[in-house]
């Protein structure tokens, strides 16, 4: 893999639905015994994860990264907290955005950056349920226009 290949491991699908994301940051991860070879198996998910900052750091709840199955005792706990590494100016940054009212802290996708593995943050506000309605309209209406056009595309 070059050093500017990025491999996708896991996506988070459900932040995008729940929340609106104003900005995102790039992040690594502090990763110990065999959890970097499992992420590169792709048994990584951040379904149900969120970022705490705790102390001026950046810390990653509820991120699973499946026991590797060769793996012995070095095999860490799939659910521990993971600490984000980024420079110091940024998470000063994100701390004050993430003070003010409505603001919250959540991952977005796990991926290979060459041989290192990384974190995209991204920086949201809560959607109201009105707001979730719109975009699920939203994609009907696309989704219905791009299988009338495929429809008219075969005659």
């Amino acid at each position: 893999m070059s050093k500017d290949a990025v491999k996708l491991i896991a996506n988070n699908k459900k932040a995008y639905h729940d929340y609106f994301i104003d900005e995102t940051y790039e992040a690594g991860i502090s990763l110990a015994g065999t959890e970097v070879k499992s992420i590169r198996m792709g048994k990584c998910s951040v379904k149900e994860s969120f970022i705490k900052m705790e102390k001026g750091e950046l810390f990653i709840y509820g991120m699973h990264i499946s026991p590797y199955e060769k793996g012995n005792i070095f095999n860490k706990d799939p659910l521990r907290v993971r600490k984000l590494l980024m420079h110091r100016y940024e998470i000063n940054k994100i701390g004050g955005k993430v003070t003010e009212k409505g603001y919250t802290l959540v991952p977005l996708k796990v991926y290979l950056k060459g041989s290192l593995v990384k974190v995209e943050i991204g920086l949201a506000r809560g959607k109201k349920l009105y707001d979730k309605r719109q975009d699920i309209a939203k994609k009907d209406q696309r989704r219905e226009a791009e299988k009338e056009f495929k429809v008219k595309n075969l005659y």
